[in-house]
């Protein structure tokens, strides 16, 4: 009897683990190789994709960002981090600085506030 509480014990605990997981993970959709960031949390909204430097967001994504993925491409001496910056040109602070393959589904200091970016070598 004991035997049969502890394997019904330990399933349960597994099946709360896996639904606990499942229910708030959900990957970005962004290319291999690129910097993608959407209008609104958890990776929806509008999307715009860059492979570089793009020193000017658009006016339908400047202080618009709310989720971010940095699927860039890592090796020696490779820029391979991603560097937001508060105001287009690449001035004002630095809202989010994300790893390759780092994923952020929302961020409430950086939201809204993007307006450029630039791929470098660390955070």
């Amino acid at each position: 009897m004991k035997r049969l509480i502890t394997l019904l014990a330990a399933t349960a605990l597994a099946l709360g683990a896996t639904v606990g997981t499942s229910a708030t993970a959900q990957a970005a959709s962004c290319r291999s190789g690129y910097f993608c960031v959407w209008t609104h949390a958890d990776f929806d909204g509008m999307k715009i994709e860059h492979s570089g430097d793009d020193r000017w967001w658009e006016g339908d994504m400047v202080d618009q960002d709310s989720s971010w993925a940095n699927h860039g491409v890592s090796g020696p001496g490779v820029k391979d981090h991603v560097k937001v910056y508060d105001g287009r040109e690449l001035t004002g602070g630095v809202t989010l600085c994300l790893a390759p393959g780092q994923e952020v589904h929302h961020n409430g200091g950086a939201n809204d506030r993007g307006g450029s970016h630039t791929w470098t070598m660390g955070c």
